[in-house]
């Protein structure tokens, strides 16, 4: 077997292949699943109603709840593979777990999905619960997302009486822009153990998805006397995604048939809401003790997520411009355990800390100054703000107009006034239902993905090679003489695309001939790098990584025998092509950012 190494490279030349679509007019409905750090949900519609009018998209409703999206909570049985509730019903059944003394066995996961947020992934990653128990990350994620598929199908058939196929179905899973492409993969083939078929699943990126649903809104709609819809070619945008978990941060602009292209590299950090929770958490703490939070959260579980959603409905009224005290109820479990841990009373623990001329108990009611309320926010508004400026102050993105707020986060007063002063020469668009901006998008997104016509490349890619060598490009220590007594550079990194480079989604970016040398034989190895290095030199630079390897079977042996490679990126992942030209024989080379180690 002879690698791709062996070849000669003869030319390249960028590809002007026409782009493929990604529409299927079978799909009669296209549902979406939007997995949030803190909430989750779903939505769909049907073909003949986004016709009519885009926007016109179903969205779960939580029995016995006013809310659209449920906490992202899963409860698994001992058995560490069969799924009991998710959501509102995970976590009050395992609250009653608690209060039984019967949970230790069992396995309850919530706000899991930051795992994924910059962390190595393999298929074999393990996710610790509540109990400090581990299972499969992977059978964690599958099995959520299989109860959201099946509450939706069951609901969506009820609509029209059991008319809707399975391959009618189109399904689309929203993950964050900054996420790598081993975090997009995982949540993939998560989805595809669910049992969602791979060619009937679509992976949207959240800040594209709000887009396309914003740029449908009228202004009425649109939250402000501005919508988005009213911007014109050429104009540019940026998009905040303020989610639960990351802020996710990116630059649009509008083309000429009124899609969106991406500018500007989608980044961000863990700057979402649950940030302030973190931060309320942690003035409890001050309040009282670390031991004390640690034990009311583990024995009173019930009474702990309901500190957390009246503190979650709170955080929403928190106004930078009132001087108002927050006022929120203090379950009596917690007092309890304060009690018991510090053997004093609440009040008398307050007056020891720094609060305590800032914060009252009486009765139940905590009372807490509107200063050290807005102080929740500081870390996650301050790094989101500063990020922002940066973006901002790059020299491709002096033409945005506009900042566009979606994600439940978007919703907080506290962080679009900070916005607002920060950039008062940009509009600001926040469109009503910030939060479901993104789940409805994604629908749209999986009805006709061509609203998304370019996105900017994260990594370079390339094909491992050893081309003769140049001591003008190539390093000394990686020359080599070949059984061929040819002198060449060893381990060289022949880049196709470049990371920033902007991508036509649909179309092949690159194409290039490699062409056997005199010993090969019947086989070829062809192995696929990417690094987030815009020039890397060999394979072997730090940060360059194996994604993809494919043993290609050839006609014939010998030397001058030609095959064509070409990258094609469809939707957000990335196809590697290859062709031999004498049979015209096409093979394809399966991407996997979740096996091969950098």
């Amino acid at each position: 077997m002879v690698r791709v190494t062996m070849f000669c490279n003869v030319h390249k030349v960028v590809a002007h292949t026409p782009p493929q679509s990604l529409f299927n007019p079978k799909h009669l409905l296209v549902a979406a699943i939007d997995f949030g750090t803190t909430y989750s949900s779903w939505a769909f519609s049907f073909r003949f109603d986004y016709d009519s009018d885009p926007t016109k998209v179903s969205a779960k409703q939580w029995q016995g709840h006013e809310s659209t999206k449920g906490p992202t909570c899963v409860l698994i049985k001992p058995d560490g593979k069969t799924l009991h509730s998710f959501g509102f019903d995970a976590e009050a059944k395992y609250a009653e777990l608690i209060e039984e003394d019967e949970n230790k066995d069992w396995f309850f996961f919530r706000r899991f999905k930051m795992m994924l947020w910059k962390q190595k992934l393999n298929r074999n990653s393990l996710l610790e619960d509540e109990n400090g128990r581990k299972l499969l990350a992977m059978t964690v994620f599958a099995l959520s997302i299989k109860y959201l598929k099946e509450d939706l199908w069951v609901v969506s058939n009820d609509r029209i009486a059991d008319a809707v196929l399975p391959n009618e179905i189109h399904w689309v899973l929203t993950v964050p822009a900054i996420w790598n492409n081993a975090a997009k993969q995982f949540m993939r083939e998560a989805a595809e153990e669910a049992g969602i078929e791979s060619d009937m699943l679509t992976i949207a990126l959240e800040p594209e998805a709000a887009s396309l649903f914003c740029r449908h809104l009228p202004v009425e709609k649109s939250g402000d006397q501005f919508s988005l819809a009213s911007l014109r070619a050429g104009r540019q945008y940026l998009v905040l995604d303020a989610g639960g978990g990351t802020v996710d941060i990116t630059v649009h602009e509008i083309t000429a048939s009124g899609g969106v292209k991406e500018l500007y590299k989608a980044s961000g950090g863990a700057w979402g809401g649950t940030k302030v929770d973190d931060s309320f958490e942690e003035f409890l703490v001050c309040l009282t003790d670390k031991c004390v939070v640690k034990k009311f959260k583990e024995h009173h579980l019930d009474d702990y997520t309901e500190l957390l959603r009246r503190f979650e409905v709170k955080k929403r009224e928190i106004d930078p411009d009132m001087d108002t005290k927050l006022v929120m109820s203090i379950p009596l479990a917690f007092l309890t355990t304060v009690k018991k841990g510090l053997h004093k009373d609440f009040n008398k623990a307050v007056k020891k800390t720094s609060y305590s001329n800032s914060v009252t108990l009486s009765g139940d009611k905590l009372k807490i100054d509107a200063t050290v309320a807005r102080s929740f926010f500081k870390e996650s508004i301050d790094s989101t703000i500063e990020h922002v400026k940066d973006i901002l102050g790059k020299r491709e993105n002096c033409g945005v107009e506009a900042i566009l707020m979606v994600g439940g986060f978007s919703e907080s007063k506290m962080l679009n006034k900070a916005v607002k002063q920060t950039f008062p020469g940009l509009k600001l668009i926040v469109p009503d239902e910030a939060g479901l901006a993104i789940l409805k998008g994604a629908v749209m997104f999986g009805h006709d993905p061509r609203g998304i016509t370019e996105r900017i490349s994260k990594y370079t890619y390339g094909i491992l090679t050893h081309p003769a060598f140049d001591s003008t490009k190539h390093p000394e220590s990686a020359i080599f003489t070949d059984i061929d007594g040819i002198d060449k550079c060893q381990y060289f990194f022949d880049k196709h695309v470049l990371a920033g480079q902007s991508l036509r989604v649909g179309e092949a970016q690159s194409e290039e001939t490699y062409v056997t040398r005199p010993s090969h034989t019947s086989t070829v190895l062809i192995e696929v790098f990417a690094t987030e290095n815009k020039f890397p030199v060999l394979v072997t630079d730090p940060g360059c990584r194996q994604v993809g390897k494919y043993t290609l079977e050839m006609a014939g042996t010998g030397g001058g025998r030609p095959i064509l490679v070409r990258m094609i990126f469809g939707g957000t992942e990335i196809d590697v092509e290859c062709t031999e030209k004498a049979t015209g024989n096409v093979s394809h080379i399966k991407i996997d950012f979740l096996s091969y180690i950098c």
